[in-house]
């Protein structure tokens, strides 16, 4: 599954895990509707049915005309049907577990990393992995580098530099020795 494709279905599943819009979608496939319309029979605010709506639009899941003063919204079974066909086939759905592991390192970058900054510190230790190896990857081997160095560069990435110094050192990515730190050959990929 191309990454193109993966961020499609991620799309679609982000939008509808969730049950308002789970049940505007039900709404809409019965029969068009307005905003207000949907807004009395969700007992939900009109603005709060408009954003629901605006995701839903994203993904393609509805259509909207002007009806006069109105705007009438209308589900797309076509765009459900394409993406059953070309996104949800049992090949496709496989493929998500036979993807490469740079596949994987590539969505978890693409995951925490935004505009060149990191935006949190993974938790899980195989996201963070990931993470460490890439900035591992800022530091050229055979060179060394002061500590105060070491947090200009990482703090580039995250205002936390500390914490990312030292699992860089813990996990074994960099090595340090009186305040001098250097990048090491990391041994066992993500391991």
């Amino acid at each position: 599954m191309s990454q193109e494709d993966f961020d499609k279905l991620l799309a679609f599943f982000k939008v509808m895990g969730n049950e308002n819009r789970l049940k505007i979608a039900g709404l809409l496939a019965e029969r068009e509707h307005t905003v207000s319309e949907l807004a009395d029979l969700l007992d939900l605010r009109e603005p709060t049915v408009s954003e629901h709506l605006a995701m839903m639009k994203e993904i393609d899941l509805v259509r909207v005309r002007p009806e006069g003063t109105r705007r009438v919204y209308s589900f797309n079974a076509k765009s459900l049907y394409a993406m059953n066909k070309d996104l949800l086939s049992r090949d496709k759905l496989a493929a998500l577990v036979r993807s490469k592991p740079e596949d994987e390192e590539q969505r978890i970058l693409q995951t925490y990393i935004r505009e060149g900054r990191l935006t949190q510190i993974p938790v899980g230790r195989k996201k963070l992995l990931t993470i460490l190896k890439f900035l591992s990857e800022q530091f050229e081997f055979d060179v060394r580098y002061p500590e105060k160095r070491v947090n200009e560069m990482l703090k580039q990435f995250h205002e936390d530099y500390a914490t990312l110094r030292r699992e860089l050192v813990d996990f074994h990515y960099l090595e340090r020795e009186k305040g001098i730190y250097w990048r090491v050959e990391r041994e066992g990929g993500l391991e």
